[in-house]
């Protein structure tokens, strides 16, 4: 009965069957020891487990070995999470990852002084250490907890671990003053955070209550003042500037025709206000000129991250670069319009390249002490970190090149801060 044609057949089915489950057997044991760093494919919309080159750099750069303890319950731990911790440690050998069970060891929570669910990343060599709680990587929608349900609305695994790494290894912590007393806006809470992950610190200053700027000011901001400065506030700011100090302004919609005090210290770094708006019809927001896309001129460390070259700006006013007061100030241009651009006010419209960001750097030198460079930041619009256009439009490079402008103060700083990931659907369009 086993000599039969259907017996022969039979017998190869089975025999093809058990092979071909002996090689899957084979092929996931095989695949199953690869580390889980690579098991994983990216197939997000928005990419979220893609780290970029600023963290590679910061990683690759690596002297000190990290440890990564994460205070949670493996299993129980969201699927983003696992996967991009595994990711972002195998980019650095200098890493060692510890997954600690809080529910079998509790007294893990007391040892770390912190709570379950936190990531406690410490450095041996510098002392320093800091935690990450998983609510900062995956961002809550708090609106969605009205309708009974929990959603999360972006997800900052990269940016909140390369803080920290950064943070443990590194010694440097700058000091930025923001001036009020003037009308000035308030920093939105998109570029806080990211100030926060570069190791910086924010404190308001009124000047008018000042006789000098604190000693540990690193950078004095001004954002978007709608009232001039008086002669006092002035002489203040000269001063710092001369001693080597750094200050950076952002114009509001009050043009420097109407700030004359403010506008004779810019003029005295050779830089000059063009009177009304700016329109750039070549380089405009679906034909709307006001609402203009930079040419951007970023060179050492203001290009750093930059890569699509799109950043938005609107209700600009215009800059022109002149002859400084001295020969020790050098002045250049980092952002332009077009040769198309307009200066537009009620009466006129005057054509030309107007300026939208300069910078100003002079070097002061001493006999008793060795020679230091003051450096003057003007943007002509404070819509660059307007939180309307940073949050809408996420494929911008707004707030780098902010960024990159605030860090180019301090020496020896890299912009380490990285913005979170949307989570939300995106539909095709028509």
């Amino acid at each position: 009965m086993f000599h039969t044609s259907g017996t022969k057949h039979g017998s190869y089915s089975v025999g093809m069957t058990v092979l071909v489950v002996a090689v899957m057997i084979v092929f996931n044991l095989v695949v199953g020891q690869i580390p889980e760093a690579y098991r994983n494919i990216d197939v997000s919309s928005t990419k979220i487990y893609d780290i970029s080159d600023t963290s590679k750099d910061l990683l690759k750069g690596l002297d000190d070995k990290i440890d990564m303890k994460v205070l949670a319950v493996k299993d129980e731990t969201d699927d983003r999470i696992t996967t991009f911790i595994s990711k972002y440690a195998a980019l650095s050998d200098k890493i060692k990852v510890e997954w600690i069970d809080p529910v079998l060891h509790p007294s893990a929570l007391t040892e770390y002084n912190t709570s379950q669910n936190t990531i406690y990343v410490s450095c041996e060599a510098t002392g320093k250490s800091t935690t990450v709680s998983f609510d900062k990587i995956l961002v809550s929608d708090y609106s969605s907890y009205y309708s009974g349900s929990s959603s999360y609305t972006s997800f900052d695994g990269e940016g909140q671990l390369s803080s920290a790494v950064n943070y443990v290894t590194s010694d440097v912590q700058k000091k930025i003053y923001t001036v009020t007393g003037h009308g000035e806006g308030s920093l939105s809470t998109t570029i806080t955070d990211l100030m926060t992950k570069n190791n910086y610190t924010t404190e308001e200053l009124n000047l008018l209550m000042k006789d000098s700027i604190p000693d540990d000011c690193d950078l004095l901001l001004m954002d978007g003042p709608t009232n001039d400065l008086s002669d006092d506030e002035v002489s203040l700011l000269s001063g710092y500037l001369g001693e080597g100090g750094k200050v950076m302004c952002l114009l509001g919609d009050t043009g420097l025709d109407s700030l004359p005090k403010l506008a004779g210290l810019l003029k005295d770094y050779g830089i000059e206000g063009a009177d009304g708006y700016i329109a750039d019809p070549q380089r405009c927001y679906q034909n709307q000129p006001y609402y203009i896309f930079p040419v951007l001129n970023l060179s050492g460390d203001m290009a750093d991250g930059i890569s699509s070259q799109m950043v938005l700006l609107m209700n600009s006013r215009g800059l022109t670069t002149t002859d400084p007061a001295r020969d020790t100030i050098t002045t250049s241009a980092f952002m332009t319009t077009s040769e198309q651009a307009y200066a537009v006010t009620e009466e006129d419209q005057k054509q030309g390249t107007y300026d939208l960001g300069v910078v100003a750097t002079e070097t002061i030198s001493s006999d008793s002490t060795e020679s230091k460079e003051s450096r003057l930041t003007v943007i002509s619009a404070g819509s660059l970190i307007d939180q309307q256009i940073t949050d809408a439009f996420s494929q911008l490079e707004n707030t780098q090149v902010f960024m990159n402008a605030v860090t180019a103060n301090f020496d020896g700083v890299k912009n380490i801060s990285i913005e979170p990931k949307s989570l939300s659907v995106e539909y095709n369009t028509v």
